[in-house]
């Protein structure tokens, strides 16, 4: 929010110095961002007027000006394009200093004598505009200094606004926290009725129910749009960052700055019939104040008139814009001012959807005072009545009272303040703060009633007033105080590996943390596969984060994307984070996982070995060695997954669930994902893969172990994982260990087999196993496999 320092005072008296009331705003939670000083070195520069204006005999772009300075003529050599007879115009006399350190001396140009320089804006340092003279109103008192005319020195105030204050998108607004903060009080706003002097309306429907609950306008006939804005009303708009466009839409904007309600006028004759406020049909098309031509759906709000039928054509963007088909001009001559009430909920994103940002969007993004309509109708009436003239009709008003919420009473307890802050607020200060900010207090035995006002809605819970006195009271006047009882120590669960154990085991293993949006573009999510669950935001940051993601990897992997492009061969990326998946009408359900993407040689640049590309084996032994935290092994079985690369990727397991998927990236994907990489990459949920048994003491037995190595010749098709179970389940508890040394396909082996080469250890915690038991568990073991599987031994 920018304003005037000037435009403040005007409304809420204080001899604070600049400097006192930029911190005070700060203090009160209004942090003040920039303060651009205006005007702060203006003697010596007059109001003047251009009597003639004739070409320099040596210069094309120079024009010699005979000047009234009011207190004379004098000769101004000129080169600004807008420089002509009959201008009044700002005169830095010969003597004067300019801001930035110009000082104004007689000079020759081109052989012609000047006694000063006819000014613009940016030279004076009261706007960055340098296109030509500052051009000042046909009524401007010639010879009057410029200061005084302009209302100068004043200052440019730029504050940084949390969500909460939409109250203060406006100079009242801001104004009643100054007051309370400075111990003054607000000065009364002359808005009080403007009579209707004639019978002329048009008549409004509401259509669009709770979420366009007020709705007011006013007719003004006979009105002269060509006057021009009042130098007093351009300048407070200048210095509030709009550019003065013409009377009629200054009166607006100047409304919407001051009050905090966003207005709009219309050509009265180019409506026709009632107008309609409703929502927008699908597909419906509107050409807005800026030339462009829009295409709406039914989540839009507009407002319409009855060319082509009741409510037939949009002729306004509601919240945001004003139509261009019947915007006021030059030529207009009856005006229809509307001011309505839109709540939050029905004008947020709507902007964004059609890459438009506007003043008038943003206030009713973030609320509006449902009170403030009527009063910014009455206010700009006058202000339009006494400028332009005109014949005022009576103000009329649509409104569904059922959705429109009275503000609530509040009550605020002595002793729950006391205990808050910790400190005793003087009761009269109490009321003061309150009472300044423009809430309703009443005494009460144990505290006060309060009743904020209807711009205040984020004021709800006994807490919200608490916060306002210590705001307004000063945080530095509260007490610096340890907190105080005994504190709780929680120890970490056994049962669960802590996640920041598991970031520093990747981090061991040469892996880097990322933490990506957990927003991604619907199209990516598509490109994997992935979208169903998938869960739309309502009021996206950009196109590109459209959903909420349904996996880690497609981020992950856009990481790796975007670094492998940025010359890094190497990269080795890990994440853990929630993804999300739609639950019908309920909550998003949350899933902790975590991810992992590599890339490149499976070591760093090194000598002691050969570089080789990394594969799924390696990413494999990073995934055991998490497991291992746990205390656990995982099973492998082939993926099917559409994203997946057939033969080099696997579903994991553990205890027959299924935690997630490990392998490389199927070839078609990485090419509609411009990968020049190949990539291998596992992501698994955290919970089933992170749970652990307690672990409990066993001693070692005291008898010897014995391993007996076996081959058995199997069908290529089977998986080790299968084989290992049989195993074990065959071998019975005296299996201790079973291990796979070899993999053979070739010489000796029929094609469409392997040979599976394990190591079997046996032992037992009560005796030593003989060679009958070892036989007795081989055996078995020799014929589960051939039972189950068709394994033969080879040889």
């Amino acid at each position: 929010m920018k304003f005037s320092e000037n435009w403040l005072r005007h409304h809420v008296p204080t001899t604070a110095s600049r400097d006192e009331l930029a911190a005070t705003l700060t203090a009160i939670g209004l942090e003040v961002e920039e303060v651009t000083p205006l005007g702060e070195s203006l003697d010596g520069v007059v109001v003047a007027q251009i009597l003639s204006a004739s070409r320099h005999p040596e210069a094309d772009r120079l024009q010699i000006c005979e000047v009234d300075t009011g207190n004379g003529t004098v000769q101004i050599v000129c080169g600004a394009p807008n420089a002509r007879a009959g201008l009044k115009a700002p005169l830095a006399t010969v003597g004067a200093n300019l801001p930035g350190g110009i000082a104004i001396k007689a000079a020759k140009l081109r052989g012609v004598e000047s006694f000063g320089m006819l000014c613009s804006a940016k030279e004076l340092g009261v706007d960055p505009d340098a296109s030509g003279l500052l051009e000042l109103p046909a009524d401007a008192t010639v010879g009057t200094p410029l200061a005084q005319y302009l209302g100068l020195p004043d200052a440019t105030i730029e504050i940084k606004l949390t969500p909460n204050r939409a109250d203060c998108f406006s100079v009242r607004g801001i104004a009643y926290d100054v007051a309370a903060a400075s111990g003054s009080e607000v000065k009364p706003l002359d808005a009080s009725p403007v009579p209707a002097q004639s019978n002329a309306t048009l008549p409004v429907e509401l259509q669009a129910g709770a979420r366009v609950p007020r709705f007011v306008g006013r007719v003004i006939d006979s009105v002269n749009a060509n006057v021009s804005t009042p130098s007093w009303m351009a300048e407070r708009l200048r210095r509030s960052g709009v550019r003065p466009i013409s009377f009629l839409v200054d009166v607006t904007q100047y409304v919407m700055l001051e009050l905090g309600q966003p207005m709009h006028a219309f050509d009265k004759d180019t409506l026709e019939g009632a107008v309609v406020v409703r929502p927008a049909r699908e597909g419906e098309t509107l050409k807005l104040l800026d030339g462009r031509t829009v295409t709406l759906d039914d989540d839009f709000l507009v407002v319409a008139d009855g060319r082509g039928g009741a409510g037939a054509r949009a002729v306004a963007l509601g919240g945001i814009m004003g139509g261009h088909d019947t915007r006021v001009t030059d030529g207009t001559v009856n005006v229809f001012l509307e001011a309505a009430h839109w709540i939050p909920s029905a004008i947020i994103g709507r902007s964004r959807k059609l890459g438009l940002h506007t003043d008038a969007g943003h206030r009713f993004e973030r609320g509006v005072d449902p009170e403030l309509p009527r009063v910014a109708v009455e206010y700009a009436t006058r202000l339009i009545l006494d400028v332009a003239g005109g014949v005022a009709g009576p103000v009329i008003g649509a409104v569904l009272p059922e959705h429109l919420q009275a503000p609530q009473p509040i009550v605020l307890r002595r002793a729950r303040l006391a205990r808050a802050l910790g400190l005793q607020v003087a009761d009269a200060e109490v009321e003061r703060i309150l009472r300044a900010l423009g809430l309703s207090v009443e005494n009460t035995s144990d505290g006060w009633r309060v009743v904020p006002p209807s711009r205040r809605f984020d004021l709800a819970i006994e807490e919200d007033l608490i916060e306002e006195i210590a705001r307004i009271h000063g945080y530095d006047a509260i007490p610096t105080t340890l907190p105080a009882g005994a504190a709780r120590l929680v120890a970490p669960s056994e049962t669960r590996v802590d996640e920041a154990t598991a970031r520093r085991q990747l981090a061991a293993r040469d892996f880097l943390e990322a933490v990506n949006y957990a927003f991604v573009d619907a199209e990516l999510l598509a490109a994997w596969g992935l979208t169903e669950g998938s869960v739309p935001l309502a009021n996206p940051l950009s196109g590109e984060l459209g959903v909420m993601r349904t996996a880690l990897l497609p981020g992950l992997v856009a990481a790796l994307a975007r670094n492998a492009a940025r010359q890094q061969p190497r990269v080795r990326l890990f994440e853990l984070g929630n993804v999300f998946r739609a639950n019908g009408s309920n909550a998003p359900v949350e899933t902790l996982r975590i991810a992992a993407v590599a890339c490149g040689e499976a070591r760093g640049e090194q000598w002691g070995e050969r570089a080789r590309p990394v594969g799924f084996h390696d990413l494999k032994g990073d995934l055991d060695s998490l497991a291992a935290l746990a205390g656990t092994r995982l099973e492998y079985r082939a993926s099917q997954s559409a994203w997946a690369h057939p033969g080099r990727s696997a579903d994991v397991y553990r205890d027959r669930v299924r935690l997630g998927w490990i392998g490389q990236l199927h070839p078609r994907l990485g090419r509609s994902l411009e990968l020049d990489v190949d990539v291998v990459a596992f992501e698994l949920d955290v919970a089933p893969l992170f749970s652990r048994d307690i672990p409990r003491a066993t001693g070692l037995s005291k008898y010897p172990s014995v391993r007996r190595d076996l081959a058995f010749v199997v069908p290529e098709g089977i998986e080790w994982g299968a084989i290992s179970a049989a195993v074990k389940r065959a071998a019975g508890p005296s299996l201790r260990d079973l291990v796979l040394f070899d993999r053979y396909q070739g010489k000796g082996v029929e094609n469409g087999f392997k040979s599976l080469a394990m190591g079997l250890i046996l032992q037992d915690e009560s005796r030593t196993l003989t060679d009958r038991d070892v036989d007795a568990a081989i055996a078995s073991v020799t014929q589960a496999l051939q039972r189950e599987y068709g394994a033969a031994i080879r040889g």
